[in-house]
C-alpha cells in the first residue's frame, strides 16, 4: 500500500493561472511527459490485433458456449490465428460490397465473437463501426442508421428483423450480414425490400475466394461512432479515433512497472457481457487483445451469467456497480439469515481483513480459505483483477470486494466522450471513496460552478466541474457542431457536467452533477443521484428514483424493493406476509419503509430537505427494456418522470393533504 502522504496527482508545471478555474493536474509519474497515445507495436486497432496474434497465435482468443436442447456446453474457442483469418476474409467480403475508407458499418447484436470479428474486419479497411442496440427504441435506431448512412449492418437474425420491419424508413440500408444462420423467410423478406441478406460465413467464403487488400487506418482515423444512449432526446454520435480507443491501453501499460495497475497478460481470461455497444467494454477488450489474452462470451442471458462465470473461471472481471451491489447485498443477506456461529465467524473475518486493508494487504492466509473462498467461488474462484465503472460505487462495496475476493479492485471514471476511463484508482491505494486521478493519457482541471457554490479556490478542497483533455478525448459529435461546441471547447477540454473535488492526496471525488440537479421551492439545490446512492445501500432497496418538483418544498421517491429482503423484513415488523405486488400496495408497508428510509437517511448524513417525504413502492425493476434505464444501467430521469407522473402527483397530493 502507498504511504498516506503520497500525492497521486500534481499540478502541470508551468500551467498559467486562469480566473474561475484550477490548474490542470496529471498523474504524479507523468506530470512533465507528453500524454501517452498508442501502446507499443500498435498505431491502430488492426495492429493491436496483430500484436495479440504475435503473442498468442495458436492460443485461444474468442470463446462461446454452444447451447444444445437448452443446455449450455463447455466453452469452444477460436484461436488468434483463426480469428485473423476470418477477419481478412470478411474484410474482403466487405470490400466487394464497396466498403472502404470512412464507410460506416453497423453492428447489431449482443456480445458474441462475430461482433469482434466484424469490427476488426472494418478496421482492416479503415471503415467506421456504428454499434446499434435495440433498447434505444425504433425511433433512435432509425435516426442512427439514417444519420450515419449505414448501407451494411452485421446483425443477428432477431436484430435484422427489427431493421427490416422499419426498412421503408431506412433508405440507405442495402445489406444485412447475419451472424447466426438466416432462415429462408428472412432472406425472402429482405429480397422483397431490396436488401441482400447473407450469412457471415458465406460472406467470409466469398472474401476467401476473392481476397482484396484494404487501406489501413492511421491513429487519427475515426474508428467508431459510438452513440450515447443519453437520458433525454435523440442520441449523439461520439466520434472516437483509433488513438482514442488505444490510449487507455497505453495508459495502463505505462503504469505496470510502478504496480499502479495489475500486469494483465496472455494468461488472463475475461468474461464479456457488458454491452460492446458501449465504450467501457470496448476499451477493456482492446487492452486484453493487445496482451494476447482470452475472452469468453456469456450466453446472452444475464440471469445465467454466474453459470457462465463458473464454467469460464475468469481472472479479470469487469462490471458496473449495479451488479456489485447485488453481490454485496446477497452475501450479507445470506450471512444475516445464517446467523449463529457462521455469522459471527464472517463478521470476525471481515473485521480482520478490513484492518488488513488499512495496512495495505488484501490477502489473509486463514480467513481467505476458511471464510471467503465460497464468496470467491461466485465468480469462478480465480479473479485477481476487478474493474468497476459507468456509475459511482460506494466505499462500503469497494471494501467488500477487496476483502471477499482478495483481488486488486480498480475504479475508473470517464464518459463515452473520453473513450471510457479518464481517471483511475491506483491499485496500491486500498482506501475508498474516490476515483483516483487522471491516467497518463490525460489531464483534469476543475472549473467554477458559481450558481452551485463550487469554486476551484474552495478550502480545504478545490471543487468544480470536471474538465478533461488528452489523447482519449473524442473528436466531436457526428454531424452536430452545436452540441460539440457545448461539450468540447476550443482548447480541447471536454466539459463533463460532473462536479468533483480534489482531496488532500490529489485524488478526485465526484460530489455532484451540473445537469442532474434541481431546486426545491425553498431554494435548496438537490443532487438526486447522491440521495439514491444512500438509499440503495439499504438492504431493502434494490433501485430508487428520487424526484423533486421546483414548486414543492419536499422530495418524493419511487422505490423498487429487494423482493427477498422485504418479505422477511415485513414479518420482522409484525406485518402480514404477501406476494411482492401486494406488499407494494399495502399502505402499512409503505409507511414502515418510508420511516425506515428516513431514519437511515439521517444516519447516513442526509440533510432534512434531502430525505424523501413520501414514496411509491414499485414491484418491477427499472430495466433498459422498459425504457427507464440506459444499457449501462443509468436511470433515464426524464423517462422515469413521465412514466411515474401519476404516482408523483399522488404523492405530493398526499403530503399537502
Amino acid at each position: 500500500m502507498v504511504k498516506q502522504q503520497l500525492m497521486f496527482t500534481v499540478e502541470v508545471p508551468g500551467s498559467p493561472e486562469v480566473a474561475g478555474e484550477g490548474k490542470p493536474r496529471r498523474h504524479f509519474l507523468h506530470a512533465d511527459k507528453p500524454f501517452v497515445g498508442c501502446p507499443p507495436e500498435a498505431s491502430n486497432l488492426h495492429e493491436n490485433l496483430l500484436r495479440g496474434v504475435k503473442l498468442s497465435g495458436d492460443s485461444p482468443y474468442l470463446g462461446s458456449r454452444p447451447v444444445t436442447n437448452g443446455v449450455p456446453g463447455p466453452y469452444v474457442w477460436q484461436t488468434y490465428n483463426e480469428v485473423l483469418k476470418r477477419v481478412k476474409n470478411l474484410g474482403s467480403g466487405f470490400a466487394h460490397r464497396d466498403l472502404g475508407v470512412d464507410s460506416a458499418v453497423g453492428l447489431f447484436s449482443i456480445n458474441r465473437p462475430e461482433w469482434i470479428i466484424a469490427e476488426h474486419a472494418c478496421f482492416l479497411h479503415s471503415c467506421i463501426t456504428v454499434p446499434l442496440y435495440d433498447t434505444l427504441g425504433a425511433d433512435a435506431i432509425e435516426f442512427i442508421v439514417n444519420q450515419s448512412e449505414l448501407g451494411l449492418v452485421v446483425a443477428t437474425k432477431d436484430k435484422a428483423k427489427i431493421l427490416l420491419d422499419i426498412k421503408e424508413r431506412l433508405p440507405t440500408l442495402k445489406h444485412l450480414v447475419i451472424m447466426d444462420t438466416p432462415d429462408e423467410e428472412l432472406i425472402a423478406k429482405g429480397k422483397g425490400l431490396d436488401v441482400e441478406v447473407i450469412s457471415i460465413i458465406d460472406l467470409e467464403r466469398e472474401g476467401a475466394e476473392k481476397p482484396k487488400e484494404g487501406t489501413l487506418p492511421t491513429k487519427d482515423t475515426i474508428a467508431t461512432i459510438c452513440y450515447t444512449s443519453g437520458t433525454t432526446g435523440l442520441p449523439k454520435g461520439v466520434m472516437l479515433s483509433h488513438e482514442n480507443l488505444l490510449s487507455f491501453t497505453a495508459a495502463t501499460r505505462s503504469l505496470v512497472d510502478s504496480n499502479s495497475v495489475c500486469n494483465y497478460n496472455k494468461d488472463d481470461c475475461y468474461i464479456s457481457y457488458l454491452p460492446l455497444a458501449h465504450v467501457f467494454e470496448r476499451i477493456v477488450q482492446v487492452c486484453l487483445t493487445w496482451a494476447g489474452a482470452r475472452i469468453g462470451f456469456y450466453q446472452g442471458d444475464t440471469l445465467k451469467l454466474l453459470d457462465d462465470v463458473a464454467e469460464l473461471k475468469p481472472t479479470i472481471f469487469a462490471s458496473v456497480p449495479r451488479l456489485y451491489n447485488r453481490i454485496y447485498d446477497k452475501v450479507l443477506q445470506g450471512v444475516k439469515a445464517k446467523g449463529g456461529i457462521g455469522a459471527m465467524l464472517f463478521k470476525k473475518a471481515f473485521a480482520a481483513k478490513k484492518a488488513y486493508l488499512a495496512s495495505g494487504h488484501t490477502n489473509h492466509m486463514l480467513w481467505d480459505n476458511l471464510v471467503f473462498s465460497k464468496v470467491r467461488a461466485r465468480l469462478g474462484g480465480r479473479v485477481r483483477l476487478m474493474l468497476t465503472g459507468a456509475a459511482p460505487i460506494s466505499a462500503d462495496v469497494m471494501d467488500f470486494l477487496r476483502i471477499c475476493f482478495s483481488a486488486m479492485v480498480i475504479e475508473g471514471y470517464g464518459q463515452t466522450e473520453t473513450s471510457g476511463g479518464a481517471s483511475v484508482t491506483d491499485g496500491r491505494d486500498l482506501s475508498s471513496g474516490h476515483i483516483g486521478g487522471p491516467a497518463p493519457h490525460c489531464e483534469i482541471k476543475l472549473i467554477d460552478v458559481p450558481e452551485m457554490g463550487y469554486t476551484s479556490k474552495d478550502e480545504p478542497h478545490p471543487r468544480g466541474e470536471i474538465c478533461i483533455r488528452g489523447t482519449n478525448v473524442f473528436k466531436g459529435y457526428y454531424k452536430n457542431p452545436e452540441k460539440t461546441a457545448e461539450t468540447l471547447d476550443k482548447d480541447g477540454w471536454c466539459h463533463t457536467g460532473d462536479v468533483g473535488r480534489w482531496d488532500s492526496q490529489g485524488r478526485l471525488q465526484i460530489i455532484d452533477r451540473v445537469k442532474n440537479i434541481f431546486k426545491l421551492a425553498q431554494g435548496e439545490y438537490i443532487a438526486p443521484e447522491k440521495i439514491e446512492l444512500v438509499y440503495q445501500k439499504h438492504e431493502i432497496v434494490a433501485q430508487s428514483f428520487v424526484y423533486g418538483d421546483s414548486l414543492q418544498a419536499t422530495l418524493v421517491a419511487i422505490i423498487v424493493p429487494d423482493e427477498d429482503v422485504i418479505k422477511q423484513w415485513v414479518i420482522s415488523k409484525g406485518l402480514p406476509s404477501k406476494p411482492l405486488a401486494e406488499l407494494c400496495q399495502d399502505q402499512a408497508v409503505r409507511k414502515a419503509v418510508l420511516k425506515e428510509l428516513e431514519d437511515y437517511g439521517r444516519a447516513e448524513g442526509l440533510k432534512g430537505f434531502e430525505n424523501v417525504k413520501n414514496i411509491y413502492l414499485e414491484p418491477n425493476q427499472f430495466t433498459p427494456e422498459s425504457g427507464l434505464m440506459t444499457p449501462t444501467f443509468k436511470l433515464k430521469r426524464h423517462e422515469a418522470k413521465k412514466y411515474y407522473q401519476k404516482q408523483i402527483d399522488e404523492m405530493y397530493a398526499a403530503i399537502s393533504s
